[in-house]
């Protein structure tokens, strides 16, 4: 998937300025697809040139005119074409595998703070989206259409941190017993 893809499902959603695409990454795309401010600007830039979509400029009391993109019709045609495309198999690719893995042949205690720190991390961030999931979608089950696809993708974050929380306190905690009553 390139960037372009995430921009063209997020404005299909609803027509945004740079700076409200920035803000959207920040709030909820940006989970599992990030980009800086930069790169999106760049991005909406070729993807205007490119036809996919359209600007205007709305003007704004007391700050800068602002440009709101739109989809046009052929990202529309673009974004069906790659949705209708298999998607390759997700890899995973972790650092913090590999650390894990590697704790032995370095400072292991180095290594369980930075377990403890990404803990607290994905624990914050199954908080917020757990949060996200009880005040945006009370009743999942009377959900349909675009609002069932965003309950689902948010369920899949939920699920996602609880791996990472699950999988980071069963290290954390397998390493503290098997170290009880070890000489320091």
């Amino acid at each position: 998937m390139a960037l372009e893809h995430a921009l063209l499902v997020s404005l299909s959603e609803r027509p945004a300025s740079g700076l409200d695409l920035t803000r959207r990454f920040d709030r909820s795309i940006g989970f599992f697809w990030s980009a800086t401010h930069q790169q999106i600007y760049r991005v909406l830039a070729r993807m205007e040139t490119d036809g996919w979509v359209r600007s205007e400029v709305v003007a704004q009391t007391g700050r800068p005119d602002k440009k709101v993109y739109a989809v046009a019709p052929a990202g529309a045609e673009e974004l069906a074409r790659w949705l209708a495309e298999p998607a390759p198999a997700e890899s995973f690719r972790s650092e913090v595998a590999v650390r894990l893995r590697g704790a032995s042949y370095g400072d292991r205690r180095a290594v369980l703070a930075q377990v403890e720190a990404l803990l607290a991390d994905h624990r914050t961030r199954l908080g917020h989206y757990e949060h996200l999931a009880e005040r945006d979608f009370p009743e999942p089950d009377r959900l349909s259409g675009h609002d069932l696809d965003v309950y689902l993708v948010l369920r899949g974050g939920i699920r996602l941190e609880q791996f990472w929380v699950g999988w980071l306190t069963e290290y954390r905690d397998t390493h503290a017993r098997a170290h009880e009553g070890a000489p320091a």
